[in-house]
């Protein structure tokens, strides 16, 4: 699978390297090739980003552990197909941790499609959405990873989001003034995570999601960026919740999480798994401020074999609250602060609530193009051993 893959990058990255005196290369930061077809039926952006990560961790009583990584390296394509309202978007992760988590509900293949997924405007104001991508949960999920303010997402996310799912996405907005803006989204999905190839193991889930721009569209959909790059010159708000009810889920997070096997594998523990978000972004003039609460349930969190006996596995059910901020100096310089709490049910996970203070700084040297990125957390463990965490990230997207 690796050989066949490796083989296919190469032969693209020759046939491209062929036509290099054909295609006129857009702006640093726009993509490696703008591809049109001959009778403009057809585009295609072709682009590649890299993220480069060192991090420190010190726990209480215990020695250090230092890690260096590719965090993340990636190919995408988007453009549209026969007319511009059919709209599509390919992502390919090539780093381990786009591609870990190969199993045999995957055909134990690395995973790595990120995102595969058409797009059509059937409509004024709807879009339907087909393929592999993104579910509308968390606002800290949905920013691109390539977009953040800093190094990483907070741990509301690594608890709670529904990340990438295979299914059906029916989008709509609409104007109630001549500035406020109305978005929804509902979503219905197989309910296990991405490139799941053996079917469907439980029920199906289902994401809705509202959105209200009380002052207007954010420039250049900065609501889903990170930092204010854009400077606002008026005030800009998005404030969103969204609600997901994964039926009969198999996993411990809704679709994210480990299968809650039962009897010596035979099976799987189903239960119904309810996740709500409520989130807001507002910038202006540089500075940015994100917030989110995460609160997820489930009808039985704990996974019983046939004969009702406990297995080791259980719903991670708990409530989150993830504050963020940062102000941008004039120089392309941020300063940026983090503050989350974590508290699961200790009476199911036996975790003890979770406390993260982060401090970041970011040289934006093309926007989030090419950036460096530095951050220093504390992580407080009610009853545990306390965390001591620094980062450096550089980031370059072609």
């Amino acid at each position: 699978m690796k050989l066949k893959f490796t083989c296919f990058a190469l032969g693209l990255f020759a046939i491209l390297s062929s036509h290099t005196q054909e295609v006129k290369s857009p702006k640093f930061g726009k993509g490696l090739f703008n591809l049109v077809g001959q009778d403009s039926s057809w585009t295609m952006k072709i682009g590649a980003r890299m993220q480069f990560l060192a991090i420190s961790n010190w726990e209480d009583g215990q020695s250090n552990e230092s890690n260096f990584l590719v965090r993340r390296a990636r190919l995408k394509f988007d453009g549209y197909a026969f007319t511009p309202k059919l709209k599509y978007k390919l992502e390919l992760g090539l780093s381990n941790r786009d591609i870990s988590g190969a199993s045999p509900f995957t055909s134990n293949a690395p995973r790595y499609i990120l995102d595969a997924v058409i797009k059509w405007n059937f409509a004024p104001g709807f879009d339907l959405w087909f393929g592999q991508t993104k579910l509308p949960g968390n606002r800290d999920r949905i920013i691109s990873s390539g977009n953040l303010q800093q190094v990483d997402r907070s741990l509301l996310n690594s608890r709670f989001n529904i990340d990438r799912d295979l299914g059906v996405q029916l989008r709509h907005q609409f104007n109630i003034s001549d500035v406020f803006v109305v978005k929804e989204i509902f979503s219905v999905a197989q309910g296990e995570g991405r490139n799941i190839t053996t079917g469907n193991l439980g029920g199906h889930q289902y994401t809705g999601r509202i959105e209200l721009l009380p002052f207007g569209n954010f420039t250049s959909k900065g609501d889903y960026v990170g930092a204010d790059l854009i400077r606002e010159q008026t005030p800009k708000l998005a404030l969103g919740v969204s609600y997901d009810h994964n039926n009969n889920a198999v996993k411990t997070r809704s679709n994210q999480g480990s299968y809650m096997a039962i009897d010596g594998d035979t099976g799987f523990f189903e239960t119904n798994i309810n996740t709500l978000f409520i989130d807001a972004m507002f910038k202006y003039k540089g500075f940015s401020f994100m917030a989110e609460y995460a609160d997820r349930d489930a009808q039985d969190p704990w996974a019983k074999n046939s004969d009702g006996s406990l297995t080791d596995d259980e719903v991670q059910v708990g409530k989150g609250l993830n504050l963020q901020t940062g102000i941008l100096c004039k120089n392309d310089w941020e300063i940026s602060g983090r503050y989350t709490h974590i508290k699961l049910d200790q009476n199911i996970t036996e975790k003890n609530p979770e406390s993260q203070y982060t401090l970041g700084v970011s040289k934006y040297i093309v926007g989030h193009k090419l950036k460096v990125q530095t951050d220093i957390s504390y992580l407080e463990i009610n009853g545990g051993n306390n965390e001591l965490m620094w980062r450096l990230q550089f980031d370059i997207h072609f």
